[in-house]
């Protein structure tokens, strides 16, 4: 299953973010999570971090809830709202 997961931070927790970033890292490219893709969500300067975007693959839903939960960014205290839906790939057409 194809899961959209996009993660608002608190603001004025940038200093969390870099603080967490490199667990962060490392947990994101772990095998239990099969990316599609990951990166940050930017206010509209382009340049500020306001949280995280991913798209990933795996077996259901509740797995991807509790892989997760397991983000270090989310046990850090770094979000505001979190939201994990089902996804669909239309386009590109391949």
């Amino acid at each position: 299953m194809l899961v959209g997961v996009m993660c608002f931070d608190k603001p004025g927790h940038v200093e969390l973010r870099m603080k967490t970033r490199e667990e962060h890292l490392d947990w994101i490219q772990s095998p239990n999570i099969e990316l599609k893709y990951a990166g940050p969500m930017l206010s509209d300067d382009g340049e500020t971090s306001i949280g995280s975007l991913i798209i990933a693959e795996f077996a259901d839903l509740a797995t991807a809830r509790a892989v997760f939960a397991e983000d270090p960014y989310n046990k850090a205290g770094l979000f505001e709202r979190v939201v994990i839906v089902p996804t669909r790939k239309v386009f590109p057409v391949e």
